[in-house]
């Protein structure tokens, strides 16, 4: 039980100390060895429990969009519902830094970009699956989404644009929501 119990611990601090040297200094420029030396461990335990730099990166940034149950609540207001939510998801109770970690380090590491396709393409998905009627439209529909969910993270969060950044939370969804809820459900122009 104790061996376990400093396991986890390890585990933990190992993990703390990765998502604080991911957040200060990116994927790219992280390294296992400021990781251990700021977990207060050997290089050697954390590929021991992460495997690999990636490895741990993955578990570092292993996020939950929470994104609510769309199918529930009127059809014309899942963009509402669904901008609502990523907003607050960003700058609400829901906030935490993992998101911004992720989202920096993919801008400048393909392995970060990779994870962040991960997390947006399998959670935005899922969460529009039940709600497309056309399976084979579902792919471009949650890849439409996502541009506009992370494009506002981008401009209001990470680039600080000036006018994003102004809008208050209720602006921003009543400007982001049409646009989401005409990829969700509205007509998709054929490629010209």
């Amino acid at each position: 039980m104790a061996f376990t119990q400093r396991s986890d611990q390890t585990r933990a601090a190992i993990l703390a100390a990765a998502r604080r040297r991911f957040a200060a200094d990116g994927y790219e420029r992280a390294t296992i060895r400021a990781i251990a030396r700021d977990a207060g461990i050997d290089p050697s335990m954390v590929m021991r429990y992460y495997g690999s730099k990636d490895g741990l990166f993955a578990a570092a940034t292993d996020i939950d969009l929470l994104l609510p149950d769309l199918s529930q609540g009127p059809a014309d207001r899942i963009g509402e519902r669904l901008a609502r939510h990523f907003v607050e998801r960003w700058e609400g109770e829901l906030s935490d830094e993992f998101l911004v970690v992720l989202f920096r380090s993919a801008v400048t590491g393909e392995a970060a970009a990779a994870r962040l396709r991960e997390v947006f393409g399998g959670q935005v998905t899922g969460a529009l699956g039940p709600l497309v009627p056309d399976p084979a439209e579902l792919p471009v529909r949650a890849g439409l989404v996502s541009t506009q969910l992370l494009g506002v993270a981008l401009c209001r969060y990470i680039l600080r644009l000036p006018p994003v950044v102004a809008m208050d939370v209720d602006a921003l969804v009543a400007n982001l929501a049409p646009t989401v809820q005409r990829y969700i459900n509205g007509p998709l122009p054929a490629a010209g």
